[in-house]
């Protein structure tokens, strides 16, 4: 239970960030950041984590190694939807 509420609060913390690197935090809300941040990190898990080794915040790994790559993953899934949505990674 202790996990889950902290990888909801870490997702949204790197959802938040990863937001605002990509400027676009205007137009998401809590929910949404928490949403990109624990996606982000699955996708992470999946593409990432193989090549350069290392855990992500999805597998309870909270090393400033796998909030690196998590909030990577973040990032990449955000640039994924602003590229579908807008034509253009921003």
């Amino acid at each position: 239970m202790i996990n889950l509420i902290v990888l909801l609060i870490v997702g949204g913390v790197l959802g938040w960030l990863a937001s605002i690197v990509m400027r676009t935090d205007a137009q998401q809300g809590i929910f949404l950041n928490v949403v990109v941040g624990i996606v982000g990190a699955l996708l992470a898990g999946l593409l990432i984590s193989p090549l350069i080794g290392g855990g992500t915040i999805t597998q309870g790994s909270f090393s400033l190694s796998s909030l690196l790559v998590s909030f990577l993953g973040a990032v990449v899934l955000l640039a994924i939807v602003n590229l579908v949505r807008r034509g253009s990674v921003r």
